[in-house]
């Protein structure tokens, strides 16, 4: 018999999550039946809507969440032994599944070759945030060359992919984050031409002397008052707003108060958009294709901060939601 070690949520977040929100606990799994297999994690993800979700997810479940898995055991032929997959089996370190959907998520799947990539890739880049900079740029931006474009969360597993995906397209990128070294990194290292930190500048002022024209793009990973500052000040006339999230908000007790946007929206007649990347699934596979390829071109860097050990995943989740991470963030089995 395979023992799991399985996250429970064990009581609903107040405010910031605390560590006894959630209960590390040993599952004792059957055999596996026909038509199922057995996946052991290898990277687990964390990622800000986990948090997002939690209000929704009963309590008792195991926290919600996705992972590259390898198989150990199979009893179908569509996920071998010895192949990884990418599925949302949430947070615990082995799992029995039918290769079915699960409610909500992705249906889990084998991964492609990678042509030596890191397999972990598939929780980042080459997977779920990866996809949403990926479509969240070609198909709700739809920037043009010369186009200015704003993306906070900019240092973020999926910012920092927008960005640059942005730079492929020929725009002027301006990143939002909150800290001077993550700066260094956007403007040094990515190609952002410039960056703004939102914890000690003076966010209006300093989008207005980067854009001075106006923002024709912006990628919303944040909400709250720079978003409001962002869609009523500097947008330009028949700009395009994409909203990915809203952290900002996600760990208070009450919803932030933040200036009223519609005035904005109005003025300057914009169209703004939210997405989930569950969306572009019939087309799942062009987002990952391309960025491998912008990848092995050279064109898009990317960085993971990893957390070794499973027992550290809450850790490693409450590092993320305040922002210790460059990039994509994980945990290594």
């Amino acid at each position: 018999m395979v023992v799991a070690k399985v996250f429970k949520f064990e009581k609903q977040f107040d405010g910031f999550p605390q560590e006894t929100d959630l209960k590390l606990v040993e599952e004792q799994l059957p055999e596996i039946k026909d038509g199922e297999f057995l996946a052991e994690a290898v990277y687990l993800s964390v990622d800000p809507y986990m948090r997002a979700y939690a209000p929704r997810l009963p309590l008792g479940e195991t926290y919600v969440g996705g992972q590259v898995a390898k198989v150990t055991e199979s009893k179908n032929p569509k996920f071998p032994v010895g192949k990884y997959v990418v599925a949302h089996f949430g947070w615990r370190t082995h799992t029995i599944s039918d290769g079915k959907r699960t409610p909500g998520w992705t249906i889990p799947m084998v991964l492609p070759d990678f042509g030596g990539l890191p397999a972990s890739l598939a929780l980042g880049v080459l997977g779920m945030p990866g996809n949403t900079a990926y479509f969240g740029v070609t198909d709700i931006l739809q920037p043009q060359q010369g186009h200015t474009v704003a993306v906070t969360g900019a240092a973020g597993a999926v910012g920092s992919l927008v960005g640059q995906i942005c730079k492929i397209k020929g725009c002027k990128v301006i990143g939002i984050a909150g800290s001077d070294e993550k700066g260094k990194w956007l403007v040094d290292e990515l190609g952002f031409d410039s960056f703004i930190n939102y914890k000690s500048d003076d966010v209006g002022k300093a989008l207005k002397e980067a854009a001075p024209q106006g923002v024709d793009r912006y990628f919303d990973n944040v909400g709250g008052e720079i978003s409001s500052t962002i869609i009523n000040q500097h947008m330009k006339n028949f700009g395009r707003v994409a909203v990915c999230g809203c952290i900002s908000g996600y760990n208070e007790k009450e919803p932030p108060k933040a200036t009223p946007i519609q005035k904005g929206v109005l003025r300057h007649q914009l169209r703004m958009q939210g997405l989930h990347s569950t969306r572009w699934e019939d087309k799942w596979m062009e987002g990952i294709l391309q960025n491998k390829k912008w990848i092995e071109e050279g064109r898009l860097k990317y960085r993971e901060t990893v957390t070794e050990g499973f027992e550290n995943m809450f850790k490693a989740f409450t590092d993320m939601l305040r922002g210790g991470n460059f990039g994509k963030a994980i945990v290594k089995v």
